[in-house]
């Protein structure tokens, strides 16, 4: 019995040690591009194109960081128009999709399921760009106007599925022995079902939250205010900008030596990605959490 019990806890120890190597295998190769990308932003154009990519810098420099921040106002504004746009629409896209998962998962709302066709529905039809863009401009008259970068990825029906199948998990009784003490539906919403599904608010808040930063597509259509830009299309447009500058440049016969285009697109996606990479971690728990949960249930 003895042995058999040591030999249980070598092949666990084994298991164990195999797991981790494994693991560990996977998150290095997951890591590995973005340190390419920190790596090859802190390097200078002409060795990159001559020598490729390396995991440490090639000739450190910090000029395209200066290209980047050359105007400090400017993209310190795009942050800010940004970071607003990000907390205020993650805050208000939790608390609509939530109502909305609250709505449908009660058994007493008569027209839920009409309501739940009609979110699928937009899911498999749209009106289409053409229409969208007619409604938003002649109708809604969000031309630079931020609404116009608010209200386009504020509801999303996979957020919603997400949310109700989580709220499928809390037992009916808590809400039924809360309509029994006299509480309301907002009651019963904000003191029962809220605290219970932090998990996949968090969830939710995060891939709402990377929409809204990585947006850049709304303000092209009905932004051309450039003190109004969100950070994605600021840094797009100064891309395009020196792409165009270096183009011209070789049209007239000038050669341009280490203007950084491609450590350029590097140092941008470091600055773009930043302050998300460091949010991550504080979410991961709840992240997981509220995926697993969501699967099994679905």
């Amino acid at each position: 019995m003895t042995n058999s019990l040591k030999k249980n806890q070598k092949d666990r120890l084994a298991l164990n040690v195999i797991s981790l190597l494994v693991l560990s295998a996977l998150a290095l190769a997951c890591g590995l591009p973005f340190i390419l990308v920190l790596s090859g932003s802190f390097s200078k154009e002409s060795a990159i194109v001559r020598t490729g990519y390396g995991l440490l810098p090639k000739s450190f420099t910090l000029a395209s960081y200066e290209m980047v921040f050359r105007f400090p106002t400017d993209i310190l504004r795009a942050y800010g128009v940004t970071t607003v746009l990000t907390a205020s629409g993650a805050f208000l896209s939790l608390f609509l999709v939530s109502m909305t998962a609250y709505a449908l998962l009660r058994k007493d709302f008569r027209s839920r399921n009409f309501f739940a066709l009609f979110f699928y529905f937009t899911t498999l039809f749209s009106g289409g760009l053409v229409p969208w863009y007619i409604l938003m401009l002649r109708y809604l008259h969000m031309k630079n106007n931020y609404l116009a970068l608010l209200f386009p990825l504020l509801f999303n029906v996979f957020d919603l599925i997400i949310m109700r199948t989580f709220m499928q998990s809390i037992p009916d009784s808590l809400c039924e022995s809360a309509k029994i003490d006299g509480a309301g539906e907002f009651t019963i919403y904000s003191r029962i079902y809220i605290p219970l599904s932090k998990s996949a608010l968090a969830t939710i808040g995060l891939f709402v939250a990377l929409r809204y930063w990585n947006d850049w597509y709304n303000a092209m259509l009905f932004i051309s205010d450039e003190k109004k830009y969100p950070l994605q299309y600021y840094l797009y447009t100064a891309l395009n900008s020196m792409q165009a500058a270096k183009l011209a440049a070789e049209r007239a016969g000038v050669v341009l030596k280490d203007v950084p285009t491609q450590t350029f697109k590097l140092a941008m996606t470091v600055v773009a990605t930043g302050p998300i990479v460091l949010l991550y971690p504080f979410l991961q728990k709840y992240f997981i959490r509220g995926i697993t949960i969501g699967a099994v249930k679905g």
